[in-house]
């Protein structure tokens, strides 16, 4: 069944979805066009999703299916084409019982808003978007894909002056000439907007949960899966989950309101599967079966997402301590395909009256991860010798280039991130490799479990290992994703036809990029 909705990495975007598993009230979602390792589950009434039409209704943009030819999305024509089955409008929620959010909230108004990620940090936001009962919160200037969706009532949302009020540090947007001493009044006046009126916004009542409460909560390392939970500690708006059986390294803090944990018996009453807790009773391993090393894991799900069922080892469980640091969350399938953020009209426009504030203009737009970092520095405008997080192979002093180019054709292992303005590692790596030099990763990514072990059977000192890769279930994605240490000591291949291996993963990765860089090589693209 086809549907819309918003795409849980990018939430500006709404996109074609279908229906690929449904387990009791809950649904694993697909987006048209792309791999199954972008899937995602959600529950049946989440307000997140929408019958087929609803964008053009709302005047909403559809993003396009990869691989659609159309400019515009006709659904009528798509189903059709397809032989495809639209979902029925009576499966999706009604209207929110609170009513629409109050007339005197317009998209563009001002608001501080807190990071959900970083509760600890408040930002200068804006209203981007309104559906129904719900906003879409911006914060100015930082990439569409921090934005989420809360209702007029968020504890994560505030008015204009909370901070000062509450002696919260403002966090101001990116280019702010002196973010210490941020003005509302200023900074109002120069975007030429209005602040959300103060009187729209209710306290919340308190959530009511207290610790040692028995819940069932999705697992966020493996989504398709609900455990039996405990609470183990609160606070004024969210609570710290912990599965039953298992080690408090898996804890995790989640909002109180969140659709991912359930009342007991919830997961009876709507047909869903309910985790038994660890060591609840003994798992019956069968004669040759694979088993998980991970204590408690069964081999249900990957670390990679949706896209593989099951895992039998520590290279793909999404508790094993090798990948206990790598956040299981979900893949952006539109950073993936184009390598740069979507942004959205909000996050590139700025008034001409912010010239008047000496904003420079030249901040760049970062990802959560590099803005976590300004936890003790609230605002760091990038100066001359900050580095560049979205540069990193930028121009080389030559004593730099020297001993790039050494490493390069000495060292036994190449670099991960080579300097692509020297073709003698390049050229000394193709000779040394020569059935790697016109591949590409975009090829590689596309190879199925067999094609990669064929290739790793074709390296030369490197055949008795294609049946690693093989038992590993490795494609060509997860192939590119190898590094050294997984092909020594999780895959236990020896140092030398591992180098060869990673050495190879490193060319199809370098070819990729040098041709990349061929295509922006034109006037334009330098700056």
């Amino acid at each position: 069944m086809r549907l819309e909705g918003i795409d849980p990495r990018r939430p500006s975007v709404f996109c074609a979805l279908s229906v690929a598993e449904v387990c009791g009230y809950r649904l694993r979602l697909h987006f048209d066009g792309y791999l199954s390792c972008y899937d995602f589950w959600t529950n049946a009434g989440s307000p997140d999703i929408h019958p087929v039409g609803w964008c053009e209704k709302t005047k909403h943009k559809l993003h396009i299916p990869k691989g659609y030819r159309k400019d515009k999305i006709v659904w009528m024509d798509y189903l059709k084409a397809c032989r495809l089955q639209n979902a029925p409008k009576k499966l999706f929620r009604n209207r929110s019982p609170n009513g629409p959010v109050p007339k005197e909230l317009q998209v563009g108004m001002k608001l501080e808003a807190v990071d959900r990620r970083n509760p600890r940090l408040v930002y200068v936001a804006t209203i981007a978007d309104i559906v129904e009962d719900r906003l879409r919160v911006h914060f100015d200037d930082w990439d569409d894909g921090l934005d989420y969706w809360c209702d007029v009532n968020s504890p994560y949302v505030q008015p204009v002056g909370w901070c000062q009020e509450n002696g919260r540090t403002l966090v101001a947007p990116q280019g702010y000439p002196d973010p210490e001493k941020f003005s509302w009044t200023d900074y109002l006046e120069a975007t030429q907007t209005n602040a959300m009126p103060a009187g729209v916004f209710n306290t919340r009542a308190p959530h009511g949960f207290l610790p040692n409460m028995k819940l069932e909560a999705v697992d966020r390392r493996n989504p398709r899966l609900i455990r039996v939970a405990t609470i183990i500690d609160v606070d004024e708006y969210r609570v710290k989950i912990h599965f039953d059986g298992w080690d408090h390294k898996y804890d995790y803090w989640m909002d109180a309101d969140s659709p991912d944990i359930h009342p007991i018996g919830w997961c009876d009453v709507t047909g869903h599967p309910l985790e038994v807790p660890y060591g609840a009773h003994d798992v019956k391993i069968l004669p040759g079966q694979a088993v998980c090393p991970t204590p408690g894991c069964r081999g249900i799900g990957h670390i990679r997402g949706p896209r593989y069922a099951g895992h039998h080892s520590a290279f793909g469980c999404p508790y094993s301590d090798m990948n206990l640091k790598r956040e299981a969350t979900l893949q952006d399938r539109l950073r993936d395909q184009t390598g740069t953020h979507l942004e959205s009209e909000s996050s590139h426009s700025k008034s001409e009256n912010l010239r008047d504030l000496n904003f420079n203009g030249k901040c760049e737009k970062i990802s959560s991860q590099p803005r976590l970092v300004q936890q003790a520095k609230c605002l760091k405008i990038k100066g001359k010798e900050d580095i560049d997080l979205d540069n990193p192979f930028r121009e080389y002093s030559a004593e730099q280039a020297q001993r790039v180019l050494h490493r390069s054709v000495f060292m036994t292992s190449m670099s991960a991130h080579p300097f692509r303005d020297l073709p003698l590692g390049w050229e000394q790596h193709c000779k040394l490799l020569p059935g790697v030099a016109d591949i590409q990763a975009s090829q590689v990514a596309r190879w199925t479990v067999d094609e990669v072990a064929e290739f790793v059977q074709s390296l030369l000192g490197c055949e008795e290992h294609a049946k690693c890769f093989k038992k590993e279930q490795i494609d060509g994605k997860a192939f590119l994703l190898l590094t050294q240490a997984d092909i020594v000591k999780v895959m236990k291949i020896k140092l030398g036809p591992a180098l060869k291996i990673y050495n190879s993963i490193l060319m199809f990765r370098n070819s990729q990029d040098v041709t990349e860089d061929d295509v922006a090589s034109g006037p334009e693209a330098r700056r």
